[in-house]
Formats: structure tokens, sequence, C-alpha cells
């Protein structure tokens, strides 16, 4: 899935279908459970840019933003 730049984690995370709620990529985001270009991150207003790299759990699925 395309991820446009400017997109915040959380909306991001909600569009891609790897959660079914915002609600749901709060909680995931907050816990730890998500990674941009390889670092945790915890703040889900966080703006993406392009080639970022958002990873989230260890089996949920990867996303880049182009």
């Amino acid at each position: 899935m395309r991820i446009p730049p400017g997109t915040t984690l959380g909306q991001a995370i909600k569009a891609s279908a790897l959660v079914g709620t915002g609600g749901e990529a709060k909680v995931l985001i907050q816990a730890g459970e998500v990674s941009v270009n390889g670092e945790v991150e915890t703040r889900r207003g966080r703006k993406l840019k392009k080639g970022d790299v958002i990873e989230v759990g260890e089996e949920t699925g990867r996303l880049e933003v182009r």
C-alpha cells in the first residue's frame, strides 16, 4: 500500500488495514510495537516522510512511505 508523505503514523497503520481501528493503532504504538526506520516510535502523531519504513509487531506487517 502507498502511504503518502505527511501522513501521521497512526493514520498510516489504520489505512494499511494492519489494524481495524485507530484505537488499535494507538494501543500498538503506545505499547512499543511499532518502529520507524528501525527505531521504536511511541508518537502516533509523528509525520512520516518519503523513504520511512514502518514495522508493526514482529509478524504483522511492514509499510514504506512513497
